[in-house]
């Protein structure tokens, strides 16, 4: 359990209670994303001990342990409910039709996925911050092409469990079509299901790979990188965390901002605000980053553009 506090007292909460905030993860790591939002908190001039705690709950990914996570929360009860996730957000709106929920790191779309009534005006309990950029997989390809020309055939690690994943497969193969590549979809739920498709991809290798944003590829983003490196296969994905473990490059919003800004939601509701009223906020800011170490081990000189272009090198 985590506790932060406030200098000064917030809406009508008594000094002497602190505000109860719940974290849902079904995130192995303890420490994935609650570190930045603690410093969203900090910068809202919370600090330790006084005026909030933070109930952290976190899963394995298993759909039913979410559930009874989440209702856990809801029986404590904590005021709001911040969920790092899609499942932990169904899980957590499940649970609780009254208390205000934040959700972030969110790769569905939220209106589609039937989590809010739209970005502008959620209705119900939840609000957020929306992450997903499968719109973006066109840039991402034309990138992947620069740094290797010849790239024909292309392999895709998705996960058909997760219902966002079939529109990055889909957003993926128009991309690939219009720079003449073959896509090969793999699955990715689970770890039995990616030793499958390395066995694939290992008898019949690919020019590159693209990944799909799931928590099951995020989590195992360090041994899709030794795969890649070992075979020497230019990799590309959404998100920076994937280039942390040794992806080649990412194209795509901050997670790490968006989890500070998860702070600005909570203050707002512990003050009061209602989540209705909050929109759904979109990225607005994209960011290439590029592993210089990784185009090493595959032998691959990165352009120039594409080394002037990065906003961030990964080392």
């Amino acid at each position: 359990m985590v506790v932060l506090a406030a200098n000064a007292v917030l809406g009508a909460q008594p000094a002497n209670k602190p505000f109860r905030v719940g974290w849902l993860s079904a995130s192995s790591d303890a420490s994935r994303g609650v570190t930045e939002f603690q410093q969203g908190l900090r910068d809202l001039r919370y600090v330790e001990g006084q005026t909030v705690v933070i109930e952290y709950r976190q899963s394995t990914g298993s759909v039913s342990q979410l559930a009874e996570l989440a209702a856990e929360l809801a029986r404590i009860p904590v005021d709001v409910i911040v969920t790092s996730g899609e499942s932990p957000a169904v899980a957590a709106k499940r649970s609780s039709k009254s208390i205000p929920i934040v959700a972030i790191d969110l790769a569905w779309d939220p209106v589609k996925a039937g989590l809010v009534a739209s970005l502008s005006k959620p209705e119900g309990n939840l609000t957020g911050l929306a992450s997903q950029s499968d719109e973006l997989w066109p840039k991402r390809l034309g990138l992947l092409k620069q740094v290797k020309p010849g790239t024909a055939r292309l392999a895709v690690l998705w996960n058909p469990g997760n219902q966002g994943n079939a529109n990055c497969v889909a957003e993926i193969s128009a991309g690939a079509a219009a720079l003449d590549m073959e896509v090969q979809p793999l699955e990715a739920r689970d770890a039995v299901s990616l030793d499958r498709a390395f066995a694939s991809m290992g008898a019949n290798l690919p020019d590159g790979l693209a990944i799909c944003w799931d928590s099951a590829t995020l989590a195992n983003a360090r041994s899709i990188a030794d795969f890649a490196q070992k075979h020497r296969l230019p990799t590309v994905a959404p998100l920076r965390e994937y280039v942390d473990a040794g992806a080649l490059l990412s194209y795509g919003p901050s997670l790490a901002t968006q989890r500070r800004r998860a702070a600005y939601y909570v203050d707002r509701i512990l003050k009061g605000a209602k989540p209705a009223g909050l929109p759904v906020e979109q990225p607005t800011q994209f960011d290439l980053v590029v592993n210089v170490t990784t185009a090493k081990r595959l032998g691959i000189a990165l352009p120039p553009m594409i080394a002037g272009l990065a906003d961030d090198v990964v080392q």
